[in-house]
């Protein structure tokens, strides 16, 4: 049957329509109806409820919930009750761990103020969040297509027909896919997500960004010997099985009853045809150090994921004519950090602040031809960076360095021809937080001044990390 051939779909219509129920699309929610109670949200979650394809570690930092909702410590329904008490690092070989010492790490990579727990968890806990503050979720709805204006801007979105058989053609069973329109919708499909591929395409949004970078984590949840439990424990390592061509690494976090959170991450971008990211994280928990805490114990769950790991030289044009990218989805991921969630909590807040305001203000969406901005424009997406820029700027160069195939190549893509910035000139601040940067900056004012003033014409001035890095400075001290 064509689709000239089937039936029309119904359509409903709301202020805005959010796709995904992850940490971003639900933090976005939440936050348009605190804003505004009465606007008509929806948000539709391909899974069978919301959480079930939510799979992370995860170590959160508090950092998104804390401006979400303040006194989540005091809800008792909160799944967050286990606190980072013990933090390790440690370098791999195949018959030893070495540990690293705390002191010598850098700071952002300290977690001891973050807390353990399972991302599905809290998103199905942000979920009861929104829905009593009036938020329609639809699980087990995938959004199979973008819906567009006859201007080209984006106005919603159409759900998967149901009832196809194998062959592709309509059995009787079949059931037309509704059309979800919104004044504004949000994408949150987390990494690689099918409709945020269109939407990069069809707007050419990554044109003026690095390439993209991709891992692949694989992860299990354990129920161990409670002799062998140290809850708050979490660690990290890197190193055996994988080789020194081979980037990835691995983790262990105790927490709640028992549990134990395992997980292996692989770049993909390693040369081994023959490499396989399944067999190596077995091999991983064969290790002396490791072995003994799954002696005796019972797996529960296990998968796999995609992961962002392009940095924040990646993180393309945020919006777009309807709509706009946010969380995962736009590649807010820290690498060195190793976390994410609480930028995309951080994205998804500011989008919907911006959305709630251009509502307020009866602002229409812009069209592909029209000169008139969408609401903040392009102000808007470097506002959305501008949020995590604490977190992500601290880790910009270290994953897409590592994508270089080349030890001359620069900002790990090379599309970038800036001859001065160099990979090991890129390096030199991520491991020093924002707060030492200034007072180094003040003590060298004159430096300063000058290196600002040459800059303009040094070719190092055209690498789009230190554009990028220059209009979110400048974007952060501006008035809000």
């Amino acid at each position: 049957m064509s689709t000239e051939e089937l039936p029309p779909r119904e359509s409903m219509e709301f202020d805005v329509v959010i796709v995904g129920a992850g940490p971003s699309g639900l933090a976005a929610a939440i936050r348009l109806k605190q804003l505004n109670a009465d606007l008509n949200v929806v948000v539709v979650e391909k899974g069978s409820e919301v959480g079930a394809h939510i799979l992370s570690g995860a170590v959160i930092d508090p950092a998104g919930l804390d401006k979400l909702i303040p006194d989540w410590r005091e809800d008792s329904d909160c799944p967050l009750k286990t606190q980072v008490k013990d933090d390790r690092f440690y370098w791999m070989t195949g018959g030893g761990a070495i540990k690293l010492p705390n002191f010598i790490m850098p700071p952002l990579m300290d977690n001891h103020h973050c807390y353990i727990g399972s991302l599905g968890n809290v998103c199905r806990w942000l979920a009861r969040k929104a829905e009593a503050l009036g938020v329609e979720i639809y699980p087990g709805f995938a959004a199979a297509e973008v819906l567009y204006d006859e201007q080209g801007a984006v106005k919603g979105i159409a759900t998967g027909d149901m009832g196809i058989g194998r062959d592709g053609k309509p059995k009787d069973s079949f059931t037309r896919g509704m059309e979800l329109l919104g004044k504004y919708t949000l994408f949150a499909e987390g990494a690689r997500g099918s409709l945020t591929k269109q939407l990069i395409a069809k707007f050419a949004l990554d044109s003026k960004s690095e390439p993209p970078k991709f891992g692949i984590g694989l992860k299990e949840v354990w129920q161990i010997d409670p002799a062998k439990h140290q809850k708050g424990m979490i660690q990290h390592s890197f190193g055996w099985p994988l080789d020194l061509k081979t980037g990835g690494g691995s983790f262990l976090y105790h927490y709640d009853d028992n549990l134990v959170a395992v997980g292996f991450v692989v770049h993909l971008n390693y040369d081994d045809p023959y490499l396989s990211p399944f067999d190596e994280f077995q091999r991983f928990k064969t290790h002396p150090s490791i072995r003994g805490t799954f002696e005796g114990a019972k797996r529960l769950a296990y998968g796999a994921r995609a992961i962002t790991e392009g940095g924040y030289q990646s993180v393309p044009k945020l919006s777009f004519p309807g709509g706009a990218l946010v969380g995962c989805a736009a590649g807010f991921v820290n690498v060195p950090r190793i976390k994410g969630v609480h930028n995309a909590m951080g994205t998804g807040m500011l989008a919907a602040e911006h959305v709630a305001a251009a509502l307020a203000a009866d602002r229409a969406p812009m069209t592909r031809s029209s000169t008139t901005r969408t609401p903040g424009g392009p102000r808007r997406s470097a506002r959305i960076c501008s949020w995590s820029a604490t977190s992500s700027r601290c880790g910009r160069s270290s994953a897409p360095c590592s994508a270089s195939r080349s030890a001359a190549s620069t900002c790990g893509a090379t599309r970038c021809s800036a001859p001065r910035c160099s990979a090991r000139s890129r390096m030199r601040s991520p491991i020093a937080p924002p707060s030492i940067r200034r007072r180094a900056t003040r003590r060298r004012t004159t430096r300063s001044r000058t290196a600002r003033s040459r800059s303009t014409s040094s070719p190092r001035s055209s690498c789009p990390t230190l554009i990028m890095r220059r209009t979110s400075r400048s974007i952060s001290r501006s008035p809000t």
